[in-house]
């Protein structure tokens, strides 16, 4: 890449090589060297964004989640989305129960693996691939039960439509979880999903507010605030608290390019968003993509034919391991997992999908913050049973970059000792300092030259600095030019209209004129005559 390369030069090259027209549900991320997640600006210079050394390293990811998969025009699109909600599941990201579960992991063995035969699949051969964060022996049968007798005959394009429209319905489809802090201190995690805001605690939506109620976005340092006006002109604020200022803007623009891409009917109606009240304070900000509605209207009219399509199951995968490939690597021992209970999630099912919008309340629920759960005995058969700790704690998800193999090994040790998934802050050092492997439409290499480094950060820093001054600075000097020419107006030009009139009759305004203004022009134009006869002297 150049220097100054955008980053929509970069994306189009990428699309351009995996043939890609409906593009605008994707995005590039890349982690800083302080762990925080960035979505790539597609009109800012690549190398300017990063402040790593090169060679960095980008993955392609579903940015904006389709509000109707099924829909899409294209099968690579569908494919794509695919590997993304696949991807979420096993991070545990898409929370769901036992029976979707082992609906959703049998059609992406289906896809991967095609028809059940006796031959090629010996008894536990579901056992072999890893479609969620923890396994029971018990999911697993029932698995490849599903797979057996119900899928037979499906191609892969059809298993991964059937996928798409099961994980549709679910609850958290979509979701990327931002940690964050309520005002009690309590643990969430905060998402924006094609329906709306999200608000996750202990495994149960506490808050989900539609696009159209929300009137407002904006952050100051460590708080996010979400304003919201529901029905009965109820008007409610929501506060939060990010783990620090540069994960709060992230929260912010996630939240401003959502709201634009689902809300808006054109992108000529996307506006200049200002994380402040004060023009010269705060971040500014702009969603620069088209919107949804004109997306799927784009997508309509393409017409060539079916690009070919490599699925990941030709290569090892992690999320979704071939059988070729041997064994996969569980995150419990054999001997354990036959004491891991599925956990519990009460209430799921009282809570509709997307489509409803829940009251806004002020209770919250949940344990320590970023801390993960521990799995729970089903007490009692009503309750719903869940893919998922008991706190909601997508480890894995929290950063997108994805590790390499020999790391994983390792992490995947670690988490046999501890017999719990990694914490979100050894999940960040683990992700975004090593080197990510190839997977298939998942990751991106660019070799960029110039250095950013820990100079970059401080120039940054400096930089926004002075532009709050100059900022400043210009609507001062601009106040006090408006003031001035209204000040001339009023009493040097001849307008006399009732306005200029009642202010000019005011005794206040008479005073100031004979006292102070006379003698100030005298005393100016005394000034100029001086300066202009010593200039026809010289």
């Amino acid at each position: 890449l150049q220097r100054d390369a955008k980053g929509q030069y970069l994306f189009d090259l990428l699309c351009h090589h995996l043939n890609l027209l409906e593009k605008d549900y994707f995005g590039i991320r890349f982690v800083d060297p302080d762990k925080q997640r960035h979505w790539l600006e597609f009109t800012k210079s690549v190398v300017k964004q990063m402040r790593a050394q090169p060679p960095f390293t980008m993955c392609f990811r579903v940015k904006f989640y389709p509000t109707d998969p099924a829909a899409l025009k294209e099968e690579i699109t569908r494919y794509l989305v695919f590997l993304q909600i696949k991807r979420d599941l096993y991070h545990g990201r898409l929370l769901c129960k036992t029976s979707d579960a082992a609906l959703l992991a049998a059609y992406i063995l289906q896809a991967e693996i095609g028809d059940y035969d006796p031959g090629k699949h010996p008894e536990g051969y579901s056992s072999k691939f890893q479609f969620f964060p923890k396994h029971s022996e018990k999911l697993e049968r029932k698995i490849a039960e599903i797979h057996k007798s119900e899928l037979s005959g499906q191609t892969p394009a059809t298993s991964e439509l059937n996928f798409l429209r099961k994980a549709q319905t679910l609850e958290t489809y979509g979701v990327d979880p931002h940690p964050c802090k309520d005002v009690s201190g309590n643990a969430a995690f905060l998402a924006f999903t094609p329906f709306g805001f999200v608000v996750l605690q202990g495994n149960k939506r506490v808050h989900f507010i539609k696009w159209n109620e929300v009137t407002k976005m904006k952050f100051e340092g460590k708080t996010f605030y979400l304003y919201v006006s529901q029905k009965e002109e109820k008007k409610i604020v929501l506060t939060y608290f990010a783990p620090t200022p540069e994960a709060c803007k992230h929260l912010w623009k996630c939240g401003i390019e959502n709201q634009a891409f689902y809300k808006l009917e054109k992108s000529s109606q996307v506006r200049t968003v200002s994380s402040s009240n004060l023009f010269f304070k705060g971040s500014r900000f702009r969603y620069s993509g088209r919107v949804a509605k004109e997306v799927m209207e784009s997508s309509a009219k393409i017409k060539r034919e079916p690009p070919e399509i490599h699925r990941a199951g030709l290569v090892p995968s992690r999320s979704c391991p071939s059988i070729t490939h041997g064994p996969r690597l569980s995150s419990v021992p054999r001997t354990r997992r036959r004491a891991v209970h599925i956990s519990i999630m009460e209430g799921l099912e009282s809570l509709r999908d997307s489509a409803h919008s829940t009251p806004v309340r002020s209770a919250s629920h949940g344990d320590a913050f970023a801390a993960p759960g521990r799995s729970g005995r089903a007490e009692s058969s009503e309750r719903v049973a869940v893919i998922a700790d008991e706190n909601y704690s997508p480890a894995d998800s929290v950063l997108p970059t994805p590790v390499a193999e020999h790391s994983l090994e390792l992490m995947l040790l670690s988490r046999q000792a501890n017999g719990a998934p990694c914490s979100i802050e050894e999940e960040k050092e683990s992700e975004a300092g090593t080197p990510a492997a190839e997977e298939a439409g998942g990751e991106l290499r660019a070799l960029c030259p110039g250095a950013g480094g820990l100079g970059a950060a401080q120039a940054e820093q400096v930089n926004k600095f002075v532009l709050s001054v100059l900022r400043l600075l210009l609507v001062t000097v601009g106040l006090l030019f408006v003031l001035l020419l209204l000040l001339i107006v009023l009493t040097e030009s001849d307008l006399d209209t009732a306005f200029f009139r009642d202010i000019r009759q005011t005794p206040e305004f008479e005073q100031f004129h004979y006292q102070y203004f006379c003698p100030l022009r005298r005393w100016f134009a005394c000034k100029v005559r001086a300066v202009v006869s010593l200039l026809i002297d010289t």
